[in-house]
């Protein structure tokens, strides 16, 4: 093991660039997983423990260990019995990239969209049924997003989170994003079109999913919805790894967001050191006063 932490970026350049030897390299791969604790395990010991019924290699890419081991991503699968791999050294995107399988077993991003866990018929019957009832919050929150979304789907990988934000197939993760913003020489044409290549899944069976539908399916035009949505986007990028364009907006939402369930004025929160975002400066909550009483309703 201290030989591979020794050699592991040889070898992952490798992976990356050698298609001659790259079946042979990965044999000597080694990742931290969800079932591994503090040691490694190699692709073959993963796919020595792979459930029956399942086809592919579960990984998430990540800044560090711990970030991808409390991710939403991995909530689900850990839930169920499947190990994901964490690939956490930023040479991974590159190598990963190229490393399509292993042991006739395709890698599969858990962070990615179109994830497929095996699951029986009522588990599909299930999920086809909350497509359908949550397809038109689905649309709402899409027209709201615009285009700082591809689309708006319903998971079947969440459990404790509200939504998540994951990317296309071809479109870059939220690490390889952070990874490609702070490369000197970046090309700024390709940063804008790999990075829009979001899109928000939502989970049907949280609370505030629920009753945002109840909102919504009320009055689609409610300006606190509009808020509300906002918010999720917002704190979903941030939870799955992004970063916000804009913290001091998000921040001040929230404090506004503070403000009302605590039944403060906005006139009476003056401090004494002027912040850089002030009301003025920041687009109003919608509807801030009226639908006060609204907005506390979700929590």
């Amino acid at each position: 093991m201290c030989a591979f932490k020794r050699y592991k970026k040889n070898i992952k350049l490798g992976i990356h660039e050698d298609s001659t030897n790259r079946k042979k390299l990965a044999d000597f791969l080694r990742y931290h997983s969800s079932q591994s604790g503090d040691d490694f395990t190699s692709l073959k010991d993963y796919v020595s423990r792979m459930k029956e019924n399942q086809k592919s290699i579960y990984f998430i890419t990540g800044e560090n260990k711990e970030a991808v081991e409390n991710s939403a991503f991995v909530e689900r699968l850990r839930k169920r019995g499947y190990e994901v791999l964490y690939m956490i050294d930023p040479i991974d995107e590159y190598a990963i990239q190229q490393l399509k399988e292993y042991d006739g077993k395709t890698l599969v991003s858990v962070t990615k969209e179109g994830l497929e866990l095996p699951e029986d018929e009522e588990e599909k019957k299930r999920f086809e049924e909350n497509k359908s009832k949550f397809e038109g919050l689905c649309k709402v929150m899409k027209e709201i997003l615009d285009k700082k979304v591809e689309k708006v789907t319903v998971s079947n990988r969440l459990v404790a989170s509200p939504c998540c934000i994951v990317t296309s197939q071809y479109g870059w993760s939220a690490n390889m994003e952070r990874i490609m913003k702070a490369q000197a020489l970046r090309d700024t044409s390709t940063m804008g079109y790999m990075a829009a290549k979001k899109h928000l899944e939502i989970n049907p069976d949280h609370s505030i999913v629920k009753n945002l539908k109840d909102k919504a399916d009320a009055d689609k035009n409610d300006k606190s919805v509009k808020d509300l949505v906002m918010l999720l986007f917002e704190t979903s990028l941030l939870a799955s790894g992004f970063s916000l364009e804009d913290p001091q907006i998000h921040a001040a939402r929230i404090h506004r967001m503070i403000k009302l369930g605590l039944g403060i004025e906005e006139e009476d929160a003056v401090g004494p050191v002027e912040t850089a975002v002030t009301a003025d400066d920041m687009p109003p909550l919608e509807g801030e006063c009226e639908d006060a009483s609204k907005m506390e309703e979700v929590d």
